[in-house]
């Protein structure tokens, strides 16, 4: 066989939507027939793709490779003949955002490869307010954030693609009695005090109270907070209490960030966008541009590769 645009498209759905079923629902096809492409397209490259997770299918180590090398030929392919007309106005992005480190990087990096746009970015916490905002129109696009089995909903007008699915760790004092652990069970933290974010709309913190009882606890002390990550990290290292974070937090002196024992809790991050509004071009450029800063935050994060290379070493990935 011979690689087609189609079967591109595949890959990045199932990367996207983290699993062969979603994938088959957003592209239209049936469940099978993503299957028995799959299976053609790794029979033809000659490696796995994609292996089973607590959440879904992610990308081997391969897999995320040749994901990354088909994402840039869609969005070249999707780019040919358009360019912008002179002296038209150049064109206005207006993205909201929630809570992501990736936001800067790809910004930066969607302005490098669109010059002709212009990107108004607004910073929103609750994905479900985003939703709110994408289908009155007033953004064109979104970077939001929702749960395995928690996917975001929202009406036919707009559209979304996962971006990454990754899991949650835990900042803790460095002085804590569980520093020396390489991975930290959650029940062991059934007594500290928990900074918690406040309800995002989407799941949060439902799911992290979800786990909590799975591991036969209530956090006994909790403080809701939504701020600065840097004020949030010096109140970890005075020992006022834990948080949850995400994975590629660079921890701040006094501070250590640790992986969870059997990883129960998994944040995915979307790009979602109206597609009256936003060619699919651009949709394209940013989902490249979001991947590759990405990739970038896990190279700063040594807990996060260690983590990976730990987790997933001899399964192909």
């Amino acid at each position: 066989m011979e690689l087609e645009l189609r079967h591109l498209r595949v890959l990045c759905a199932i990367a996207d939507e983290g699993g062969v079923g979603r994938a088959a629902a957003q592209l239209g096809y049936s469940q099978p027939a993503v299957s028995t492409q799959l299976r053609r397209i790794e029979r033809h490259l000659g490696e796995p793709l994609f292996e089973r997770g607590p959440s879904g299918v992610r990308p081997t180590r391969y897999g995320a490779e040749v994901v990354e090398q088909a994402r840039d030929v869609l969005a070249r392919a999707a780019a040919i003949g358009h360019r912008p007309a002179s002296g038209r106005p150049r064109r206005t992005l207006r993205v909201a955002a929630t809570n992501s480190p990736m936001l800067s990087g790809t910004v930066s990096r969607v302005r490098a490869r669109l010059p002709e746009l212009t990107i108004a970015v607004t910073s929103v916490y609750a994905s479900s307010r985003i939703v709110e905002l994408l289908e009155e129109g007033t953004v064109d696009a979104a970077i939001a954030a929702d749960y395995p089995g928690m996917e975001l909903r929202h009406s036919t007008a707009v559209r979304h693609r996962g971006i990454v699915t990754e899991p949650t760790f835990v900042a803790l004092p460095s002085r804590h009695r569980l520093r020396p652990s390489p991975q930290v069970q959650l029940a062991d933290l059934a007594e500290d005090a928990w900074f918690v974010t406040p309800d995002d709309g989407a799941g949060w913190p439902g799911v992290f109270y979800d786990a909590c009882a799975a591991a036969g606890f209530t956090p006994v002390t909790v403080h809701e907070w939504l701020g600065d990550q840097t004020q949030l990290q010096s109140m970890i290292a005075d020992g006022l209490g834990v948080s949850l974070v995400q994975p590629t937090l660079r921890p701040i002196p006094h501070v250590v960030v640790k992986p969870l024992v059997g990883t129960p809790l998994w944040c995915r991050y979307v790009l979602a966008w109206r597609p009256d509004a936003v060619a699919d071009d651009v949709v394209e450029t940013v989902m490249r541009s979001a991947a590759d800063a990405y990739r970038d935050l896990v190279a700063q994060a040594p807990h996060l590769r260690t983590w990976a290379s730990r987790t997933w070493s001899g399964t192909g990935a």
